[in-house]
């Protein structure tokens, strides 16, 4: 039997026929690994350049997959216009954004020795602002489609739902970083406003869609095998707006007057630690269930990228715990969840790289693409 490239695609032509938005999760899964090392509270040898490593692979990523998806719509125009009315990948259309911010955040915090800091500096912004733009788009538009085009069973809520919500987070967490290259006054103080309403926009618009889930589960139980790694798409916004809100905090303490400047920073530490604690029982429940279903048979698919950023988001949001407070509880647990987000790395990306590889990824994805425009 041959086993070399692509083998497994019938028709070769069909290579890019499913390249959707949730490729890109890939990106956000990979560029979270170098970012959440440049952000713990701890430093062994070699992890600079571990970091700069999983970053530069990270860029290449997203050129590749960017690449594949211009690919993607010239040569299958009616799928790529497909996705937005399709009830389940159209949510997924909010990984490009978060893509694109993964990367621009890294270019700061972990690419600066490479491109200096003026390129770092415009690599980031460059990349927030796209990813912003994009991001702020899908949150409007994929509800938009849900609420007017979508037909929704009772029993359809899952983690992707969050998906076209969370980029606005994304961009308050990583907006904060270009704050202190803005000129003092009016464009610090106008950023953090922004970056504070897109941190309010996700959080409320997270509870409402992380209630359904729960709803969904205790109503109609786990579901799909392979829809089960979503339910860690959850820890997602509890660790981004952890994160943000350290950041944005940090910021504001400097750039805004009392009392409000130090107000948002304590809220860093009063709001993160209780959404830190929701974050460790909703991570207990994901790995209950996905051990039950790996025990039933859990079929690998680009769902599994959801064991990767989430918790990413959690060691950075634990981090910023960890250095505003000091306490050493929140270093340990840092450390202990960036190893897991290492391993869990490291599989997802070598069984997608093989999947891809023997083209198996490309002709399961294939199958399930839409064939008509709605």
């Amino acid at each position: 039997m041959e086993r070399g490239f692509l083998h497994a695609l019938e028709d070769r032509r069909l290579a890019f026929a499913a390249i959707g938005p949730n490729w890109y999760a890939s990106v956000m899964g990979t560029g979270i690994v170098a970012n959440a090392a440049a952000t713990l509270p701890v430093r062994v040898p070699g992890q600079g350049v571990f970091a700069e490593v999983v970053w530069c692979l990270a860029t290449a990523l997203l050129l590749l997959v960017s690449a594949a998806t211009v690919v993607h719509w010239v040569r299958h125009p009616d799928t790529a216009r497909g996705w937005l009315a399709h009830p389940i990948m159209s949510h997924f259309y909010g990984a490009p954004a978060m893509a694109l911010m993964t990367v621009g955040a890294g270019a700061l915090l972990v690419a600066t020795p490479l491109l200096g800091t003026t390129a770092a500096v415009w690599t980031s912004a460059a990349l927030w602002t796209a990813g912003t733009a994009l991001g702020l788009w899908t949150a409007v538009a994929v509800p938009y489609q849900a609420f007017t085009r979508h037909r929704v069973e009772p029993a359809s809520a899952f983690g992707g739902w969050l998906m076209p919500v969370v980029p606005p987070m994304v961009s308050a967490a990583t907006g904060a970083l270009l704050v202190a290259h803005l000129p003092v006054g009016q464009w610090r103080s106008s950023m953090l406003v922004a970056c504070y309403a897109m941190f309010g926009l996700t959080l409320l618009a997270s509870l409402v869609v992380i209630t359904q889930i729960w709803n969904r589960l205790l109503h109609h139980k786990v579901g799909a095998a392979a829809a089960v790694p979503t339910l860690w798409i959850v820890l997602g916004p509890l660790g981004q707006s952890i994160t943000a809100a350290n950041n944005l905090g940090t910021q504001a303490a400097n750039d805004l007057p009392a009392p409000y400047g130090p107000a948002l920073q304590a809220l860093g530490v009063v709001f993160g630690v209780p959404v830190w604690g929701f974050a460790l029982m909703w991570a207990a429940l994901a790995v209950a269930i996905t051990m039950r279903t790996v025990r039933a048979g859990m079929p690998f698919s680009l769902t599994w990228w959801s064991f990767t950023f989430p918790v990413g988001t959690v060691v950075t949001g634990t981090s910023g715990l960890a250095a505003h407070t000091g306490s050493d509880l929140l270093v340990v647990a840092a450390v202990v969840f960036y190893v897991g987000l290492l391993l869990a790395w490291a599989v997802v990306a070598v069984r997608t790289a093989r999947g891809v590889w023997s083209g198996q990824l490309l002709a399961t994805a294939a199958a399930a693409r839409p064939t008509t425009l709605r």
